[in-house]
């Protein structure tokens, strides 16, 4: 009998294990991001088997079929391995397959990736050629982020309980359907409903694409898998605004969406014939989806509060979010569950995020207009111009994190915001006939340079503040957290600096609201390295308890998301 029958895989079911009392919460499985458990997790307390456990359990059956029949064990065979739904993954990174997972993963999440970086470099277009004002060009980027921040911890929920392939494909066929709509979009109000609908696309393909990874490949493969989807999607990321001003000066901004077409036609054939399907057999209970809808509608409304203005939306948006916290209070199944927030470290960190990715949010989202409407750049050098953060991170994000391993994390996260917020002000001296060598590139590297020294440590921290077992969790909520902030500082920075809704049609005016804008945004990075500075403070033990797996990150719009622990293998 093989340890696919055991395990329940797809295409030949065997009998399933019986569901333990454990937590099976959505908020467990869609916050553990790719909803992925690994095979040594512990059950919890209480006596019920919690995934862990049956994983643990169908892993030591997969061992023991392996011994009784060499044939069956998936290490003996580099071209093959098991399809187990809730057992541990034996996939081998050397196979045709493992090669095969890797490559559509890669695919599905680089064009979540790539959308963060590449449609802020096409808003100049966007707005002259659908004769859009800033509100409009707001919410372009604000709608999608909207979706995707209110819906991602869900997302993991879903695939932990249908199936995280079938999830996977659904997210990568609905962001292509989004982009196909935002491409062939003839006003602006069907390119917002648009990318609403790729921001819900992104929150179903970009928890799976790890969790796939995480309950694919054998343990012994599996670091080196997610090193490789890390690593592959770190240049989709870095290369972004290259990519992005290239096909707004080439074919055009509506092919900045409609080259996520061609892609997912080449994902989804892949991931249906050969990745494995996996899924949580233990999961049961409600989703949480008043508590999603809640969470939506109050970032929605408050974001509509202050780029229409409108008071009576701010009002009711913050009505929205009491009612979100009394009922996520409330549940017993809670999507974002308040007991989280009792860990003061974990909080701490979180607002660090909040500042930073805040700051980050609104300064990409200005700077480039301000290359672009000011000082004069094409689309592509506009991008260019934007490589040296992207490409920093790729390069050294991975350095860091040793460096925070070995000093810990206060002075990185003290140390980034600040360095951050200098690049920031350098930025100050970019107007009418910038120069790229004495003006532009100094402030980005020295913001590169911030974005190093702050994002591994952040992550880690956030993953150290909590026990290994809410590790997913603590690391969902942070990303949704970072992505809140971005969403906000958009919609709130030109409202602050008394920005017109033409104003980026003027070189003159919008120059001196970027002016206004950079101070408040160094600003915030000082508030968030002073709150580093005097709250960070882990214990030796919260230090050793878990480290990112994901080495190489260079999203600019939120930290990367990460699996639980994985400890040592089966």
């Amino acid at each position: 009998m093989s340890s696919g029958a055991r395990d329940g895989t797809e295409g030949e079911p065997g009998p399933r294990p019986e569901p333990g009392d454990g937590d099976a919460s959505p908020a467990r499985h869609a916050a553990s991001e790719a909803g992925a458990r690994r095979p040594d997790r512990p059950a919890p307390a209480g006596g019920g088997s919690e995934e862990g456990a049956g994983l643990e359990a169908g892993g030591t059956e997969a061992a023991a079929d392996s011994e009784a029949n060499p044939e069956a064990d998936p290490a003996a065979d580099p071209e093959a391995g098991p399809v187990p739904e809730g057992g541990a993954g034996g996939l081998r990174l050397a196979s045709a397959v493992g090669r095969w997972v890797v490559l559509t993963t890669v695919l599905g999440s680089a064009m979540a990736l790539l959308d963060s970086t590449v449609v802020t470099v096409a808003l100049p277009r966007i707005g002259e050629d659908l004769d859009a004002d800033l509100g409009a060009l707001q919410w372009t980027v604000n709608a999608y982020m909207l979706t995707l921040a209110s819906l991602i911890l869900l997302g993991g929920a879903l695939g932990d309980r249908y199936g995280r392939r079938k999830i996977f494909v659904l997210g990568v066929v609905w962001f292509a359907a989004g982009s196909l709509l935002c491409g062939l979009a003839p006003d602006e109000s069907v390119l917002i409903a648009a990318r609403a609908l790729q921001g819900i696309g992104g929150a179903l393909l970009t928890p799976g694409s790890l969790a796939i990874i995480q309950a694919s490949f054998h343990p012994d493969d599996r670091a080196r898998a997610v090193g490789l989807w890390s690593g592959f999607g770190g240049v989709g990321a870095a290369v972004g605004p290259f990519v992005g001003g290239w096909l707004v000066d080439g074919p055009g901004w509506r092919w900045v969406f409609l080259i996520n077409v061609p892609l997912a036609a080449l994902c989804v054939p892949v991931a249906l014939k050969q990745v494995p399907e996996s899924r949580d057999l233990q999961a049961r209970g409600r989703f949480d989806v008043l508590g999603a809808a809640l969470g939506a509608l109050a970032l929605g409304l408050v974001t509509y509060a202050l780029i229409a203005p409108a008071v009576w939306a701010g009002a009711a948006g913050a009505a929205a979010g009491v009612a979100f916290v009394l009922v996520e209070r409330r549940r017993p199944e809670p999507m974002l569950p308040p007991s989280i927030f009792a860990v003061r470290q974990f909080t701490v960190v979180n607002l660090v995020t909040l500042c930073v990715y805040a700051a980050f949010g609104g300064f990409f989202f200005l700077a480039v207009l301000q290359l672009q409407v000011v000082a004069g750049y094409s689309a592509l050098a506009a991008g260019t111009a934007l490589l040296p953060t992207t490409v920093l991170m790729l390069l050294l994000s991975a350095k860091s994190g040793e460096l925070g391993d070995r000093i810990g994390p206060r002075i990185p996260l003290t140390v980034g915001p600040l360095l951050c917020a200098a690049g920031m002000l350098l930025m100050l001296r970019v107007g009418e006939d910038a120069s790229y060598a004495t003006d532009v590139l100094p402030a980005m590297a020295v913001l590169g340079a911030g974005m190093v020294t702050l994002v591994a440590p952040l992550t880690a921290t956030v993953l150290a503040s909590v026990d290994p077992g809410r590790a997913g969790l603590a690391s969902g909520v942070n990303n949704a957290a970072a992505r809140a902030a971005g969403l906000v500082a958009v919609a709130a920075l030109p409202l602050l600096v008394g920005m017109g809704p033409e104003a980026y049609r003027s070189a003159a005016e919008f120059g001196e609201a970027f002016r206004r804008a950079l101070p408040l945004l160094a600003g915030v990075l000082a508030a968030g390295a002073a709150i580093a500075w005097w709250a960070v403070r882990p214990k030796e033990a919260e230090l050793e308890r878990c480290h990112p797996e994901c080495r190489v990150n260079c999203g600019v719009s939120a930290p990367p998301l990460e699996p639980p622990e994985s400890g040592q293998a089966p």
